[in-house]
């Protein structure tokens, strides 16, 4: 599997989607500054579990504190803009460190979720639910 990205000074550029959010992740050796959006990632997220999700592949290999990354997300609600975060940081990760694909793959975070809303049908109340049915 080749990693789509590409370094534009010095800033390694990759993107990540989840459902209908698409993350684009600007990843470069640093000092541990991470903006999402220009707020903190809690201040943007609002919930410290959302930004464990976002941020679990910095936390698995212990790179909270040498990397600064900017990101700017958009689309869908707060879970799916995490997903697609984690994503677009383990692909930065893998683009600047090589040798660490193996611990990436396993922890799976260089997997795209693929699930997507299904379309609602006509004649049905949302996208598989029918009315009950009635006998009389």
């Amino acid at each position: 599997m080749t990693v789509t990205g590409r370094v534009l000074g010095g800033w390694i550029h990759t993107v990540g989607r989840r459902k209908t959010s698409v993350a684009r992740v600007f990843l470069k050796e640093g000092s541990g500054n991470i903006t999402v959006n220009n707020h903190s990632p809690l201040r943007y997220f609002g919930s410290e579990t959302v930004v464990h999700h976002a941020l679990y592949p910095l936390k698995l290999l212990h790179l909270q504190e040498s990397v600064d990354i900017k990101i700017t997300v958009s689309g869908g609600g707060k879970s799916g803009q995490a997903g697609a975060v984690r994503l677009g940081i383990a692909r930065a990760i893998l683009q600047w460190k090589p040798e660490t694909k193996r611990t990436l793959r396993e922890a799976g975070l260089l997997t795209r979720d693929a699930r997507e809303v299904e379309r609602k049908k006509p004649g049905l109340h949302k996208a598989r639910k029918a009315t009950q049915y009635s006998k009389r």
